[in-house]
Order: C-alpha cells, then structure tokens, then sequence
C-alpha cells in the first residue's frame, strides 16, 4: 500500500505545508499547520512555510498521524541524495572515528533518530548486518535507499528494515519486514570481547539493546565474587557480561519469554559461562525468592516498557513501584541494585521519588528481620545515574529522545 521511494527530489513543484509557531524541534504536531497542499499524499516530501511564504525546511508528511510532518532539513534548498548521504556519513563518522567504536564492539547504532536528524527512524549495526526500525511513514518508505546507501559508508553487507511497534496505530501504516536478499537468520556480535547471537527477525526493536552497551561494562566492576540476579534478562545481556566480564560467582537470570530465553542459554553457552535461567513472570519469581529468604549481592531490574503512552502512566507506574519494592528486598544488607526504566514518558524526578518511596516500604518485608509492617525502609545510596550508550545522542530540542535511565544504588 506504501511502496518504498528513492531519494531523489521528486520533480516538479514540492507540495507546501502552512505552518505557524515553529521552533527547532523536529516534530510539527497537526495543530500547528494552518494549512495542507491539496497535492500532498501521505509520506510526501513537503516544503514547510510561514504564512508569509518565507520557507522552514523540509520534511515528511503523514496526515494520518498526529506528528503530521517530520523535518528532515531546515532552509530554501530541499534535500536532495547528496544531503542523505553527507548526513549518513556524519552519523557513521561520529560513532566510528569519534567514539571509535569499533575498537570494542561490532554493535551499535548507527543512527538514533531524531539525535542525528533523522526523525522516524533507527538504525543499528550487527557485524555484517544493519538492523533498521522505522517509526514514521515518510521513512518507512525511504528506508531500503537510505540503507542502500550507508551500507558502503560502514561497511556491512545485509540489512533489515521493520516497522515500528506502534506504526498501524500511530502512522496509520501496516507493513512487513523488507530485508536483503543473503539476509542471515543470525548473527554473532562481540562487545568487549563477549559474545551475543542476534535473531535479526525475531527479536525486539532491532534484534539487541546497545543502549545498554556501557551499563552492562559498568556492572562488570561490582559483580566479582558476588551472587547476581538478572530479572527481565531478556537474551541475557547483564547476565552474560555479569560473568564473563565480571567474574561473578553466581548468576541467576529471568524472563517470561520463552524465545529470548533460549537465546539467553545459546549466548551463555557462547561464552562459556554457567547461569541458572528460569522462565518466570518477573512477580511470582521474587515472591517465590523472598519465600524462600534468598537475597543477592547485586540484583538488575531492566523490565521492557511499561509506559507506552499517557493512558498507561498511572499502571505503568504502579508497576514500576511493585517491582522496585520487591527487588529491593532481595538485595543483601550492602548489596547493589541496577534499576532502569526506559520509559520515556516517566520522568527523572519522577523515577527517583518512586525508587524512594519503594525504598520506604521494602525494608519491612526483608526477610528474617523481624521488623513490623510499615515500621522500617531501606536506606538507599544512590551512587550513579546514567542513560543510554555514548552511540545515542540527544537532539539539543528533542529532550524525548532522553528516554533510557539507569539507576545505580547501594541498600544497607
């Protein structure tokens, strides 16, 4: 129903979009366009102007959506294959001479959005592979030309292209993944020497999270000698790196998913390391522990998404509560607690005051302390707080794109 488009120009006169009060954010939301070209089709390119004509930039259309247009350049000149390719080449530049991340690693994003000005779309490199995620239609559309070209710049060999979670009803599209012709079911990635399989079709968002790339290096340090539990371990990232990096002396892990699960075992198996997973609803699985008085010396809360839109807020957060609460009780008197949210619409402070008020309430329910209910809490050191890898740049006015944090405390 959408085909995919090149990146050329398209000829004769760009269709106009009217719109008033524009800033520098990427997002133009519908209430903000005074008037649509009778010309313009979903997924068009679209010459932005003021009222007076005086013009904005350039950007995606989709009609259908609530972000009814996408900026993709700003000035009088649109955006033609020269422009695709210098801003592909300055995304893949940064991570590659900048952070020089291939020195540790052969998974990273190599565009992040609207953090490389690139509203819709994500993209990360697995070896050989580019995993892309479209989130808006305009891009969707443009996706296989835009991974045709920055394959050379970086490189890589195959590529997917999916649709967002949330596409059919947020950009009124439906789609099915489009992908090279040689695509391989798997790849083998490394990060800091350990390594990880990818289900390049099966797995969330594009197959593997390297937003946690450099919080799963930190959590190394504190994991020698201790006894770790992975809850919500997906295919065992923290896990794995807890003993291959970290040396850890024991490693318990969980999911309720089954497929990631047995992904989690074939990247342990990988890298020579014994874990105990458990295929469990994260809830039962920590009743089940404070039942049996289990505690560890490190514990990693890193659920997936609970917060998908205001609607889920109040749930979302109540979830986030019940599972810090009961995590923080498994943690041993000095022991350390990861807990991260990557929800975006669960702000910091907001995060912070909920990991207090759970603090608050789990120090009654340790087990075997004899403390009435409602009588004690943890004390909670909170020693670090961090985000997603250095490959996912914030946009200077899209503070959105801040949407990953990861909270590192210490509970006596």
């Amino acid at each position: 129903m959408f085909p995919q488009r090149t990146l050329d120009v398209p000829p004769g006169k760009i269709p106009h979009v009217v719109a008033r009060s524009v800033g520098a954010h990427p997002w133009l939301f519908r209430k903000r366009l005074e008037r649509i070209d009778h010309r313009a089709n979903p997924g068009d390119l679209v010459k932005v102007v003021e009222g007076d004509g005086f013009p904005l930039g350039y950007g995606m259309l989709n009609p259908r959506s609530e972000i009814t247009v996408r900026m993709v350049s700003r000035g009088d000149e649109p955006p033609d294959v020269d422009y695709w390719r210098q801003r592909l080449q300055a995304a893949a530049t940064f991570r590659q001479e900048f952070l020089k991340l291939d020195e540790e690693t052969d998974a990273y994003r190599v565009v992040n959005a609207e953090g490389d000005g690139l509203s819709g779309l994500m993209i990360d490199r697995f070896g050989d592979v580019l995993s892309a995620e479209a989130f808006g239609l305009g891009m969707w559309q443009r996706g296989v030309a835009i991974l045709e070209l920055l394959a050379p710049l970086v490189g890589t060999k195959h590529w997917v292209l999916r649709p967002g979670p949330a596409t059919s009803i947020q950009e009124g599209f439906t789609a099915d993944a489009i992908t090279s012709p040689e695509l391989p079911p798997r790849v083998t990635i490394q990060e800091f020497g350990t390594r990880f399989r990818v289900d390049m079709m099966q797995g969330h968002k594009t197959g593997f999270f390297c937003d946690q790339r450099e919080n799963r290096r930190m959590l190394a340090k504190y994991c020698k000698g201790k006894t770790v539990l992975d809850l919500c371990c997906y295919t065992g990232g923290f896990a794995v790196q807890a003993m291959a990096l970290g040396k850890a002396a024991e490693v318990t892990a969980i999911d309720i998913d089954e497929e990631p699960l047995k992904l989690a075992k074939e990247n342990a198996n990988l890298n020579q390391v014994r874990i105990k997973f458990a295929q469990s609803d994260a809830f039962a699985y920590m009743r089940d522990l404070l039942a049996a008085k289990r505690t560890f010396d490190v514990v990693i809360l890193d659920p997936p998404k609970l917060i998908r839109n205001r609607r889920e807020i109040e749930d979302g957060n109540r979830k986030h509560f019940d599972l810090n609460r009961l995590a923080m009780q498994l943690v041993a008197p000095g022991g350390m607690l990861l807990s991260c949210t990557c929800a975006g619409l669960l702000g910091r402070d907001d995060f912070l005051h909920l990991l207090h008020s759970a603090a608050r309430q789990a120090g009654a329910e340790i087990p075997g302390t004899g403390i009435p209910p409602r009588k004690a809490a943890r004390e909670m050191q909170i020693f670090q707080q961090t985000g997603a890898a250095t490959d996912h740049p914030v946009h200077t006015h899209f503070h959105e794109g801040e949407y990953l944090q990861a909270v590192w405390m210490r509970l006596a």
